[in-house]
């Protein structure tokens, strides 16, 4: 862990509950029902994924990040973007390569779960970036 990194929302913990849906490590520090802190180290993504229900909103708040869904451009996220994704999508978020990225998480409906889909591999994943890279 970079012991510089000090996201707005803190670091949090481990998130070991969902290790297996992350590549590399990411940690989690929950703010309420629904919503929580989530940081990634670089290179970090979790799998594509799909909420059910009401969808979710990212807000940047550190670092650089990239977000992709079905049928749209791989977009770089920077502190202050908004992502609103649409419930029944199939996305996935992380940081970049060299930085690490955080953004608070709030489930519209987590009650509603979400279904944890195939990893990012590596060479799909940088594909991403370098198209999110061509896009800002």
């Amino acid at each position: 862990m970079d012991d510089k990194f000090n996201p707005l929302y803190g670091l949090g913990e481990p998130n070991a509950a969902y290790a297996a849906y992350f590549i590399k490590d990411s940690f989690l520090n929950p703010l309420g029902k629904g919503v929580a802190n989530v940081s990634f180290e670089p290179g970090c993504r979790n799998n594509f994924h799909i909420h059910r229900g009401g969808g979710q909103i990212l807000l940047c708040t550190d670092g650089v990040g990239i977000y992709k869904q079905d049928g749209g451009k791989a977009r770089k996220l920077l502190p202050g973007d908004v992502v609103v994704i649409p419930p029944n999508v199939r996305h996935f978020h992380g940081a970049y390569p060299d930085s690490w990225f955080a953004h608070v998480s709030v489930e519209v409906a987590p009650s509603e779960g979400t279904d944890w889909l195939e990893p990012v591999d590596e060479e799909e994943y940088l594909s991403y970036v370098a198209e999110a890279e061509k896009a800002k």
